[in-house]
């Protein structure tokens, strides 16, 4: 793709600037504007464009994204003492959308909803196949890469390996056809989640809510969609992406568990994009998570048979999703 980029938010330590914003190139932290600036010095450019947030980002035209892209991406020829006063060491990962508007859960994927179903001695809904589900999460519940997630009062804790994009434009009645220029980005996403409260709340009919109410860790960084172009698979609504993923507790594969790729996902994002600006109207920052993947939480695989136990403090869950990094995050106690 012509302008990929991958952005972050982080505080910088050393500054002590909180809620920066930054571009990841290489696995390296810089601060967009520095960037832009030593480059309009450096390249004599003085056309470059100067976004100060992911959705000023999305609003440049192709042409400009282009531009800013080939800047960037002469970062890594430049003179190393140079860059090296650009790079951020010392800083704090946030969350790639630092406070999302609203967070809406998908239900995307057959294998993991069967699984689930299955143990709870439900058959499939045929109402499944037709149209994508969701619920609300609590976009007040974010965590980043690298942070503490403080458990809820759980004794079953679990996570689901999930993939969420990032709406980067306001829109309303999108159809699916139309939905890639609403996406601003893709990142990984944890939903935790506490089993236990999850099983009584649907034994009501309603939820999980507060099963799913304490913690969601997003991140590392927000993909832009060309940079996946080369995984992707069909066009326009039917597009998906073959991203390989797999989880890790402890640095331990589970038991059982076959890598899961994105690509069997039932419903495309552009899908979802569709079902949740139905009569409704989607703001950049709203975030729409793909909900578990196949093999993607313990429920699904079976936490006594793959690590023996439902999560607890101290345990490190990371998720791996190719093209999107590594989001890591360690249990913490819940919050007295």
């Amino acid at each position: 793709g012509g302008c990929a980029m991958r952005f972050v938010y982080y505080d910088d330590l050393d500054s002590g600037r909180t809620q920066q914003f930054g571009i990841e190139v290489f696995g390296v932290i810089y601060r967009l504007a520095d960037v832009i600036q030593y480059m309009r010095g450096a390249l004599n450019a003085p056309d470059l464009p100067e976004p100060d947030t992911i959705w000023a980002y999305h609003a440049l035209a192709p042409a400009e994204k282009a531009r800013l892209h080939e800047a960037i991406q002469q970062i890594s020829a430049l003179d190393p003492a140079a860059r090296s006063e650009l790079i951020k060491a010392n800083m704090r990962w946030l969350s790639p959308v630092p406070q999302p508007r609203s967070l809406r859960c998908f239900s995307s994927f057959e294998g993991h909803t069967r699984a689930v179903r299955q143990r709870r001695g439900l058959s499939m809904p045929t109402e499944w196949f037709s149209t994508p589900v969701f619920q609300f999460g609590n976009h007040n519940a974010i965590y980043p890469h690298g942070g503490e997630v403080p458990q809820s009062a759980s004794f079953w804790l679990d996570f689901e390996m999930q993939v969420a994009c990032v709406i980067g434009k306001r829109g309303i009645n999108i159809r699916a056809e139309q939905a890639d220029d609403y996406i601003a980005g893709y990142t990984i996403l944890n939903d935790w989640c506490a089993r236990d409260l999850e099983m009584y709340e649907m034994r009501m009919g309603l939820g999980p809510a507060k099963g799913r109410d304490f913690a969601v860790s997003l991140g590392p960084t927000l993909v832009t969609p060309d940079e996946l172009s080369s995984y992707a698979i069909g066009e326009g609504a039917q597009q998906r992406y073959d991203l390989k993923m797999s989880a890790t507790v402890n640095n331990k594969p589970l038991f059982g568990l076959q890598t899961s790729t994105l690509r069997t996902i039932h419903f495309t994002f552009a899908q979802m994009i569709e079902r949740a600006s139905a009569d409704a109207w989607l703001f950049p920052g709203d975030v729409l998570a793909s909900g578990a993947v196949d093999n993607g939480s313990l429920l699904s695989l079976g936490a006594e048979e793959t690590l023996g136990r439902w999560l607890q403090t101290g345990d490190v869950v990371d998720l791996e999703v190719e093209g999107l990094g590594v989001l890591r995050n360690t249990v913490a106690p819940p919050i007295m």
